[in-house]
């Protein structure tokens, strides 16, 4: 049976906000599977409905460009929050995300594209940065968006600097409409997928796995009662997780009385053509990269030949 830790238990909580005892009651009967602890706690109905959003862990930058019709995103990863404040490495990240533009939309595009008028590509520079710094770095993900008409609108969360921060989004929006009022609802929307986080456009975008994951909670949760009523409650239930997870259903935060698609819907005849979201990126700093927490007591303790109390 696998050892229950208290960093176990802390991490289970943040993940579902059950109660001490309640996490390590479901650790000790999953033998310390996060995720089956996860499942075991919803079924008791003693967790909320948990989203893969990842842990964010890895310091860096996020940078954004556009240039109307087209934009691109790239995260550039440090070892320290210090290294995102230094211009040297700032820079680096604006440009870097100057040449993702032009680029193709890969990191192995990105990594071989040229700084204009120089033979020095991205990856030699990260790599002449990774020796001034003194820290390892990595080009970790790049993403680009097009559209033929309408506009790809773009925002940056916790921004240090213009299109320089901890989060950032691009949204693609098809439209014949007016370009400058499809810019102010593109930037809302922008807004909304950086504070929501949803996993998917709509339905039909979502991992099948983890909708048949969705399934057999519900349907645990109402077992012994006549298959004909725990379908119904099943279907009931995933439409409200459906407008918990994926944009189009999810309720706007800028008027919590209406969803996305419904807000989308609306702005037709303000904007003077309809207007669809083709695809959006959602890119937040270190998401999914588990960072090694280090015990600096210990440490001391271990150098100076003393026991940590």
């Amino acid at each position: 049976m696998a050892t229950v830790t208290a960093a176990m238990v802390k991490d289970l909580r943040e993940k579902t906000g059950a109660g001490m005892m309640d996490c390590k009651a479901a650790l000790n009967e999953t033998g310390g599977d996060i995720e089956a602890a996860v499942d075991w706690l919803r079924k008791k109905g003693l967790a909320k409905a948990a989203k893969k959003s990842g842990r964010v862990a890895a310091e860096g930058l996020i940078g954004v460009e556009s240039s109307g019709r087209t934009a691109a995103i790239v995260e550039v990863n440090s070892e320290t929050d210090f290294v995102a404040r230094n211009e040297t490495f700032q820079a680096f990240v604006r440009e870097a995300a100057k040449l993702a533009l032009m680029g193709e939309g890969t990191v192995e595009a990105l990594e071989a594209a040229h700084f204009p008028g120089t033979q020095t590509t991205v990856k030699d520079r990260l790599q002449e940065l990774i020796a001034t710094i003194g820290e390892n770095m990595t080009l970790r993900r790049v993403a680009k968006l097009s559209v033929g008409s309408g506009l790809i609108a773009t925002y940056v969360h916790n921004a240090v600097s213009e299109g320089l921060g901890k989060i950032g989004v691009l949204v693609a929006l098809e439209s014949s409409g007016d370009v400058n009022q499809l810019a102010s609802l593109g930037r809302q929307i922008a807004m909304h997928v950086a504070a929501a986080n949803p996993l998917a456009l709509d339905a039909s975008g979502l991992d099948p796995a983890m909708v048949e994951r969705e399934k057999a909670i519900l349907a645990e949760k109402h077992a012994g009662k006549p298959a004909n009523v725990v379908e119904k409650i099943v279907n009931s239930g995933l439409q409200t997780y459906y407008k918990e997870v994926t944009l189009l259903d999810q309720a706007f935060v800028h008027d919590p009385s209406k969803s996305v698609g419904q807000v989308l819907k609306e702005a037709a005849s303000k904007v003077g053509g309809d207007v669809k979201i083709a695809a959006y990126v959602r890119y937040a700093l270190g998401e999914g990269i588990e960072k090694e927490e280090n015990d600096f007591a210990a440490e001391v303790a271990a150098q100076s030949g003393l026991k940590k109390d």
